[in-house]
């Protein structure tokens, strides 16, 4: 059975970057993805500038608008 686990390979070492595998010895198949660019950060998505100032703030920030005993989730 194949399982899949993402790392990042670096200069001799692998970095896992979720689980790891649970085992001591393995045969692997390796598929390398295109070099990452390390200089450039990801980009990141950013909302549009004609919804700049548009929100409201409704409530206080620290509690919640209702009490928690209202909440049947959490129970």
């Amino acid at each position: 059975m194949l399982q899949s686990y993402e790392a990042i390979f670096d200069q001799g070492t692998i970095r896992w970057l979720g689980d790891k595998p649970q085992v001591e010895t393995a045969r692997v198949i390796v598929t390398m993805l295109a070099p990452m660019d390390s200089t450039q950060p990801k980009t990141r998505h950013k909302a549009s500038a004609r919804i700049a100032g548009q929100g409201k703030i409704i409530g206080d920030l620290l509690e919640p608008v209702i009490p928690a005993s209202d909440w049947t989730v959490l129970g």
